[in-house]
């Protein structure tokens, strides 16, 4: 059995990155598994502690800093996020192919550790639509929005840093393109 891929998954606040990824994530022809990021940042209505985050304290996540147990990990509006090393491996020596869906700082620390890594970053249609789909959320005071939307034109400027790039203009499509991508990889890696 070989090793899984990595891939990795970034882009805006807001792009639509989970909902792209429900409409690919059940094929089981792309051997997915779902990594679960750590934050500390608290829960948003309907998410459930170990589905959507490891939700946890600042303390015990510089704790897990210190020890080097992270893939990757970033600070963002407050909030640390970050990947649990251990069971991304874990997962990957399966056979399984792990996904991260991580922001662009994480997403730069894992492309330094890990070269073969899949990286794909999702983007919006245009920062008009990218505005408009973090206000519809309706979870944010407006200090935070501005914040979100700062730091999605930051993050843009970086998504030459990615092996592909994917417009998320209609969700279904830009999975399809996912899928593909992944399917090749796969491919790829069979025949190495």
């Amino acid at each position: 059995m070989s090793k899984g891929l990595l891939i990795v998954i970034s882009g805006p606040s807001g792009v639509g990155k989970g909902t792209v990824r429900r409409y690919f994530e059940n094929d089981e022809r792309l051997k997915l598994a779902y990594s679960t990021s750590m934050t500390t940042r608290s829960p948003r209505n309907g998410e459930v502690d170990g589905r959507e985050y490891f939700f946890t304290t600042k303390d015990k996540f510089e704790e897990a800093i210190k020890n080097g147990e992270l893939l990757e990990y970033a600070q963002f509006v407050g909030n640390y996020y970050g990947t649990p090393a251990a069971e991304v491996e874990r997962l990957r020596n399966e056979g399984k192919n792990v996904l991260l869906e991580i922001e662009v700082q994480g997403a730069t620390q894992v492309q330094q550790k890990i070269e073969d890594a899949v990286t794909i970053f999702i983007i919006p249609p245009s920062m008009e639509e990218l505005e408009r789909r973090i206000r519809g959320r309706q979870t944010e005071a407006e200090e935070i929005i501005q914040q979100r939307l700062s730091k999605a034109e930051q993050e843009m400027k970086l998504m030459g840093q990615y092996k592909y790039i994917v417009c998320n203009e209609d969700p279904k499509l830009a999975a399809d393109l996912i899928k593909t991508i992944i399917l090749r990889h796969m491919e790829l890696e069979e025949n190495a």
